[in-house]
């Protein structure tokens, strides 16, 4: 399997240029204008920061953003409702377990709901059943949302018996000299003083020697 590349939701901007006048301006608040100018919600990050100085030429809105982009080192994402802005620095890695969701069905579900974007990564991580999501805050935020979704949907269909049903535990235990440590579903419990594993098996009688 490789990396996931799909469109996300459609930013519709018009294609006339986007005239920008202002020759000094925060760029936070540049932004937020740029959304009221096309009726767009815009949601600018507290860290994207800086100032616009000097002439920008009139392009197509979305050239203008890529631009922005480039230039101030920003992300963003669009989620079919608002435009999300972010710095590149915010951008995060999530390792996601799939369990009991298989990489098909949530590729479909990202798919279907126009989160995947083929500027960020979706692709499969070493281990089984594991997914690497890296990207805008708002991004990976999604990704991990329609996750759980799923998992709650299959949960559901499995009803309240399976579901209600107690998981077989896992217990594994480790000798090391006089003391023995047990793993109950991956969590140690330390006895300190119980006896060797021979003893612990009932050992060798005394009397045998």
């Amino acid at each position: 399997m490789g990396i996931t590349r799909s469109a996300a939701a459609p930013l519709s901007l018009p294609s006339t240029p986007y005239r920008y006048t202002v020759l000094d301006q925060d760029l936070s608040a540049a932004l937020q204008e740029f959304g009221n100018n096309l009726n767009i919600r815009v949601n600018v990050s507290t860290e994207v920061r800086g100032r616009i100085r000097g002439g920008m030429p009139d392009l197509p809105p979305r050239e203008f953003l890529d631009r922005l982009t480039a230039l101030y080192n920003l992300q963003w994402y669009y989620d079919g409702l608002v435009l999300y802005i972010s710095a590149a620095h915010e951008a995060q890695s999530q390792l996601i377990v799939l369990s009991p969701i298989s990489f098909d069905a949530f590729k479909s579900a990202l798919d279907a709901l126009n989160i995947s974007d083929q500027r960020y990564i979706m692709k499969p991580a070493p281990g089984e059943g594991l997914i690497l999501a890296s990207g805008p805050p708002r991004f990976v935020a999604l990704v991990d949302q329609t996750l759980k979704g799923l998992v709650a949907e299959a949960q559901a269909r499995r009803g309240p018996v399976a579901a209600d049903r107690p998981q077989r535990e896992s217990v594994l235990m480790l000798f090391r000299g006089s003391s023995s440590t047990v793993f109950r579903d991956g969590r140690p419990e330390v006895s300190p003083e119980t006896p060797h594993h021979e003893e612990a098996l009932g050992g060798t009688d005394p009397d045998q020697k």
